[in-house]
């Protein structure tokens, strides 16, 4: 909950500005330990009518906001500011109003005793498990200001892959859904006031005429219908996609599409590599290291595979030993280097090599399938667009031509 507040600091300059807590006594005590004397607090939802009360909402931590931090906590550990005025520093200077809030919080923790570790690991929505133990490691190995900067290289790497994916499919899904909304609009509003014009005449109508009258006229009568079990339908999907084994059947789905499984097979393949060696050379364990690529993935098969993986490796099995047993979502390639990796010592800079790889094979992926996507729209489209004016129009000339 957030909460505004006025102080006075130690050198008796007034102080205006906003915290989160759970509840005001929280608040309260966070403020003093600051070394704030309070002459007033309140629930920012208090006054400022209801845009106040629910702006709140609208509060979020995108990931280049944890990039651009992992980048300016490595710069100051590496200038060795101490971590207590890092987090005061970078809280006030934050221009995000939820993050600035948690990085208060978290300096407030680190002075009440807590480790950075332990007071990031509050705040799970911000700073993930992967983030969390990444930071213990840096800790435990006295090297924060580089941990930070693995970090930082990682979350950009992965946002700018993940935001590479993104970006690709939007344009054809808005294409598609302007397409559909347009031709919606013709066949519920244009072709029922030609279609008396056309039906009352006597001139002979087409059978793809006949066609699209009929399908105007059952979207006419029945289109809502279909639009209420069109949004039901929806509902249940994704109901029944976030249910665990929806979730499973879904990623399953995802990897079974012909060309875009292809795709999503690289991604996954470059974020398990790029996971692990970001962990490996961090000082973490292979086994903790797993576990965590299992949680951070964001795909059920392969996060299946991690954790078999990771039972497997406490049993005293290698890790490319592990990976082997799944050759439709592991390729060979991945296990070879990893085995090699293992005998070498060099498994860290093994998964380096592969995660570059995998990484270009998205981007060329992403690209081949924007450059197929949009001559197959275009077709589509004219196509479309050719069927109905031709539906319409040559009605239109046989009567002009009667008459």
């Amino acid at each position: 909950m957030l909460f505004n507040y006025e102080a006075i600091d130690n050198t008796g300059a007034k102080k205006i500005g906003s915290i989160d807590a759970v509840n005001v006594d929280v608040a309260i005590s966070s403020l003093q330990r600051r070394g704030l004397v309070l002459s007033g607090i309140h629930a920012a939802d208090e006054k400022g009518g209801i845009f106040s009360r629910n702006i709140n909402l609208f509060d979020r931590v995108a990931s280049k906001d944890i990039v651009i931090l992992s980048r300016q906590l490595s710069t100051l550990f590496e200038a060795q500011v101490s971590a207590l005025r890092v987090f005061r520093l970078l809280g006030a200077e934050s221009e995000n109003r939820l993050l600035a809030s948690k990085l208060q919080i978290i300096a407030d923790d680190l002075q009440s005793g807590s480790s950075i570790s332990g007071a990031l690991a509050k705040h799970p929505k911000i700073f993930n498990d992967f983030y969390v133990n990444m930071v213990k490691a840096g800790e435990e190995s006295g090297k924060l200001n580089e941990t930070f900067l693995y970090l930082a290289d990682y979350l950009d790497r992965t946002y700018e892959l993940s935001s590479k994916v993104r970006g690709a499919l939007i344009y054809p899904a808005f294409v598609v859904v302007t397409f559909f909304t347009v031709m919606i609009l013709m066949f519920t509003m244009v072709i029922p006031k030609i279609s008396g014009i056309i039906t009352s005449s006597n001139v002979p109508i087409p059978i793809y005429t006949t066609i699209i009258l009929g399908m105007s006229n059952f979207l006419v009568k029945y289109g809502f219908i279909l639009l209420g079990v069109f949004v039901i339908v929806v509902f249940f999907v994704v109901r029944f996609i976030r249910t665990k084994a929806g979730a499973i059947a879904f990623d399953r789905f995802k990897l079974g599409v012909p060309y875009i499984s292809g795709l999503y097979r690289k991604l996954y393949l470059a974020r398990l590599a790029d996971n692990l060696n970001t962990m490996l050379i961090s000082g973490i364990p292979i086994v903790r290291a797993l576990e965590l690529t299992a949680n951070v993935i964001d795909n059920k098969v392969y996060e299946a595979i991690m954790h078999e993986a990771e039972e497997s490796v406490k049993g005293g099995k290698t890790l490319s030993e592990s990976l082997s047993n799944h050759p439709d979502q592991i390729p060979g390639i991945l296990v070879q280097m990893t085995k090699v990796g293992e005998e070498t010592g060099e498994v860290g800079s093994i998964l380096k090599t592969l995660a570059h790889f995998y990484t270009r094979e998205v981007s060329t992926a992403v690209d081949s399938l924007v450059s197929l996507i949009e001559p197959i729209m275009i077709v589509m489209l004219g196509g479309g667009v050719a069927i109905l004016l031709a539906s319409v129009l040559v009605p239109i000339y046989n009567i002009a031509g009667a008459q």
